[in-house]
């Protein structure tokens, strides 16, 4: 097979037609929001540029000088991005037949994601009405009552916010998948030249997407906490208390879950869907290699990339930092609170600085990598993964140096002077937590280490023995991390606890914000994260380009080691995104129970599983876990099916194909997973939105009618704990199998136990397609799950009561 396709004859009658591909839509695609802003004068826009920033400033300033520095950082990091975007866009884009493909590719992920967010952002307006309706209904809190806020300002606060994080968890998303659809092709034309220059022009593109993607997560909430600090007058007589305004953001983390896990989910059945397909035909049944132009299903599985991996990942970690940032405001204003702390607002704002030090902390990391001179592409063995690491050990150092400063400038207090310093070790904690969790993921699943390889060779006895053995590890992977996660939270509430702020009766009162600081600390480099896992996807789409236009082999030498340090780095972000999901829920959680007590006017301090109806609440949690997890699996096997009969119909009806004598129909399979990825999407989002709710709304009533007005509240908060555990767990076990599954391959296509074709690389491949919905669909999905139904919780609390 591989003789035919370095055949001049064959290929010169292959190439006369492959040189042109499908172009997915009639006419490039650009979102109305930006068709708006194009069409304006420049001059005007300019003015309005200026008028807008002016507004942001002043509404800054009228709340607090940290504020304005937020603003400041937020707004340079920006002018960064475009220094990046111009860089990278500044690269050329190699031989026509590399722009074709990655011209396929872009009008593919853009009208897919045209569809998808016309799809979300329907569902977030009936949403968003929803959410109105009940609370115009519900009852209100002492504070508000007292600050003057009603039912109806109360509901249109909530909803705006909520459609505001829907709103711009959807720009990151597009900005994430903008990016990659531009990069691929820059890093698959460098790849001809120079190993290292491929790797600088995917990690800057990455950078470019993540500083964006977390700017926008930190400016969002900023813009949002000073707009309604100055809109209701806080902290002037009779309103409200600058510790209870951070309780009217819960709505913009829910409506940033909400579109991201729609985004997870569709991006993720769309990718893995069309890579199955195309790997079960293609690669056992055809024996032609990954990404081979012959496979029908390749456009689409390299679409997929961009939809599934860089939109999506970019729309989770953005609601991730947002869930926490938030969480940890509502922590901060309440200990402040109870404190009697003359300011509050260094520990209410303290949040988004610690991420605004981030983004510049991540920004050198990223400039940290630089092309070398003397890098040919005939010699690329320069380890990208120490590369990375270097760049992420630059940025650690920083963060833990900025954190520091952070925690002195803002969290010292004449009630406890040494209290910062308690908090600081908080942060170091969760720093740590991070670069440990980045360990243990990448010991799992990197072929250089004796899980992945030992993977590798259960191959060789067959398909059957490489499944158990994948399982095995996956199962095996989810102690240490959850050793880790029960360390960092223990010893960070300690910290906290010991930090001598007390309340008013001398009751220690910092250990929960002091987890909710290690959390802070954990993302303190989540831009640096994110460039490393949209490199992934870059690395895997200009290995397809390069294959596709018949790039001599040591350029695909080159891409495949990219790959395969992308498939890590890709893992490595999965254990990060899960290890930080686990300490905001928990944060989530308490700043849930501290919402519900202040609407039922009464304490609610602990949940007692041995009532009955409590216990049912954690069970219902766990299933909901396994369920959605098996709803997202098995929409990729049934959309995966249509795929694997379309392209098997395509190889007897063209029988062509295999000798580069007719062209496939790749549209065909674009628009089967297209549609395909939208319609399986919507079960197990509903499912996920619609439990929680239901779930309060029943025991509610039922707790009516048996006299226990906090049944509700009660069983939800028991259903958040259990599902917050089964889904870390599931989570970890997923996404860790998956990413061991798909390196085991890449070991063996290195010439390992037997290499490409070989018996043992088709186990391996089976392998691969069994872990490939794992890591990519419902494993990610978990990620944003298990914060959105912490959320859902927060924003419906006064439904269950």
């Amino acid at each position: 097979m591989d003789d035919d396709m370095e055949s001049g004859g064959n290929m010169a009658a292959f190439n006369v037609r492959q040189r042109t591909f499908p172009s997915m839509k009639n006419k490039p695609y650009t979102p109305l929001i930006f068709r708006i802003f194009m069409g304006v004068n420049v001059r005007v826009m300019f003015f309005l540029f200026l008028l807008g920033l002016g507004a942001i400033f002043y509404i800054g300033a009228s709340t607090s000088p940290i504020i304005v520095f937020v603003f400041s950082i937020c707004i340079i990091s920006f002018l960064f991005s475009l220094y990046l975007t111009k860089w990278v866009l500044a690269k050329d884009e190699g031989p026509p037949e590399m722009v074709e493909i990655s011209d396929a590719i872009r009008d593919g992920a853009e009208g897919f994601f045209r569809t998808q967010y016309g799809t979300i952002s329907k569902m977030s307006i009936l949403l968003a009405l929803v959410i109105l309706s009940i609370y115009l209904f519900r009852s209100t809190t002492p504070q508000q009552e007292s600050s003057g806020i009603g039912r109806s300002t109360s509901a249109f606060i909530t909803v705006a916010a909520f459609l505001l994080g829907a709103l711009c968890s959807g720009i990151a998303g597009y900005v994430g998948m903008w990016v990659s659809v531009r990069a691929n092709v820059r890093v698959a034309s460098a790849a001809r030249r120079s190993a290292r220059e491929a790797l600088q022009i995917a990690i800057r593109a990455g950078g470019l997407s993540a500083i964006i993607v977390v700017g926008m997560a930190v400016i969002g909430v900023a813009i949002l906490y000073a707009t309604f600090f100055v809109w209701l007058g806080v902290d002037s007589s009779d309103s409200m208390k600058v510790t209870d305004l951070p309780l009217l953001l819960v709505g913009y983390g829910f409506g940033a879950s909400f579109v991201a896990l729609f985004a997870q989910l569709g991006g993720g059945i769309y990718t893995k869907a069309a890579d199955v397909g195309a790997d079960l035909v293609g690669k056992i049944e055809q024996g032609i290699p990954e990404d081979d132009p012959r496979n029908p299903a390749v456009i689409a599985d390299l679409v997929g990339d961009n939809v599934g991996d860089c939109a999506a990942r970019g729309a989770d970690l953005f609601e991730s930092i947002a869930a926490e940032i938030i969480s940890a405001m509502i922590l901060g204003g309440t200990m402040a609170q109870r404190c009697k702390i003359e300011d509050p607002s260094g520990f209410i704002l303290f949040p988004l600085v610690v991420h605004s030090f981030d983004l510049v902390v991540s920004s050198v990391g990223i400039l940290s990598i630089r092309g070398t001179r003397d890098s040919g592409a005939k010699n690329p063995i320069e380890d990208p993964m120490a590369i990375l690491e270097k760049g992420y050990s630059v940025t650690i150092l920083l963060a833990v140096l900025t954190f520091g400063a952070s925690t002195r400038w803002l969290l010292y207090t004449e009630q406890a002077p040494t209290a910062w310093l308690n908090f600081a070790l908080c942060g170091l904690v969760g720093i740590m937590t991070a670069y440990v969790f980045v360990w243990i993921t990448k010991y799992y699943t990197d072929y250089k280490h004796e899980p992945v390889r030992t993977l590798a060779l259960s191959s060789t006895t067959g398909h059957g023995t490489n499944i158990i053995a994948g399982i095995s590890l996956g199962l095996e992977s989810t102690a240490l991390p959850v050793l880790v996660i029960s360390a960092s939270i223990i010893s960070a509430f300690w910290l906290g606890r010991t930090s001598g702020l007390v309340d008013e009766a001398g009751n220690p009162t910092g250990g929960l914000f002091g987890t909710a600081v290690a959390t802070m600390g954990m993302l303190s480099t989540a831009a640096y994260v994110l460039t490393m896992d949209m490199f992934g996807p870059i690395a895997d789409n200009a290995g397809g380009i390069v294959e596709m236009s018949q790039q001599p082999e040591s350029v695909r030498e080159i891409t495949d080691v990219l790959d395969a340090v992308g498939n890590t780095t890709k893992a490595t972000t999965k254990g990060f995104a899960i290890g930080s999901a686990a300490l905001a829920s928990f944060l989530l959680f308490s700043a849930y129970m501290d919402e519900v007590a202040s609407f039922a006017h009464t304490s609610f301090k602990e949940v007692d599983i041995a009532i009955p109806e409590v216990f049912v609440g954690g069970l219902l949690g766990s299933m909901l876990i396994f369920l959605f997890s098996a709803w997202a699996c098995s929409a990729v096997g049934r959309t995966a099916q249509e795929v694997v009969n379309e392209v098997r119909r395509q190889f007897i009806e063209r029988p062509g194909i295999m000798d580069y004598q007719e062209k496939p129909d790749y549209g065909r399979c674009v628009s089967i997973v297209a549609s395909a990825s939208l319609r399986e999407m919507i079960k197990p989002g509903a499912l996920a939105i619609i439990s929680p709710m239901a779930i309060g709304i029943l025991f509610r009533i039922l707790g009516h009618f048996t006299g226990h007005p906090l049944l509700g509240a009660k069983v939800v908060a028991s259903m958040l704990m259990f599902a917050t555990v089964s889904g870390i767990l599931m989570a970890l076990f997923l996404n860790t199998s998956g990413g061991a599954w798909d390196n085991a391959k890449k070991y063996i296509e290195t010439g390992a136990l037997g290499g490409k074709g070989s018996d043992c690389h088709k186990a391996a491949i089976t392998g691969d397609t069994v872990g490939d919905p794992f890591k990519d669909t419902a494993g990610p999905s978990l990620h944003v799950l298990i914060k959105m139904l912490a959320t859902i919780t927060l924003v419906m609390a006064p439904v269950f009561l």
